[in-house]
């Protein structure tokens, strides 16, 4: 097995820029991830909005050459702590890669990223059904948000596209 690699993504760097969008695309095309493959207009524009975004931290995982897996986050802030904090909104492993590690490394990475950042925590989402993702996330730590004395903490969205 090619040894992991987890780097920093180089927004100008065209593998970088192929890498980025050919593994969102494998999870937007695998069910967990709605089951359709990214529009041609958002592979087209995603590396240079990622690149434009100035919170967007994208950590990407190879095997040797290939792409395997990413970590796309974005620093936010903590108004209880006063501090940022780092949500991995998007944590994507190609499918012949999955179970090998590749999102624990990516996790580490991510959390390594957001202590030398000064983050007091790292968040993200999962679904509920996806249990291979919620075990993983379990045992790295992560647990469901909870202030004070009352029920975890829903994920809403409210759609803005026509």
């Amino acid at each position: 097995m090619a040894e992991l690699r987890v780097l920093d993504a180089d927004y100008d760097d065209p593998v970088h820029g192929r890498a980025i969008v050919d593994v969102l695309d494998s999870y937007a095309s695998d069910p967990v991830g709605g089951g359709e493959p990214l529009a041609p207009e958002v592979r087209q524009q995603l590396v240079a909005a990622l690149g434009d975004h100035p919170c967007a931290r994208v950590l990407l995982a190879f095997a040797g050459d290939d792409p395997v897996g990413i970590a796309v986050c974005f620093v936010g802030l903590s108004t209880f702590s006063a501090r940022p904090l780092l949500n991995v909104h998007d944590l994507a492993v190609v499918p012949d890669w999955r179970g090998k590690g590749v999102g624990r490394t990516l996790l580490l990475a991510a959390e390594e990223r957001a202590r030398r950042d000064g983050c007091c925590k790292l968040t993200l989402e999962v679904q509920e059904d996806n249990l291979r993702a919620r075990g993983l996330y379990e045992s790295f730590g992560f647990t469901d948000f909870v202030v004070g004395s009352s029920a975890p903490t829903r994920f809403l969205t409210k759609s803005l596209d026509p």
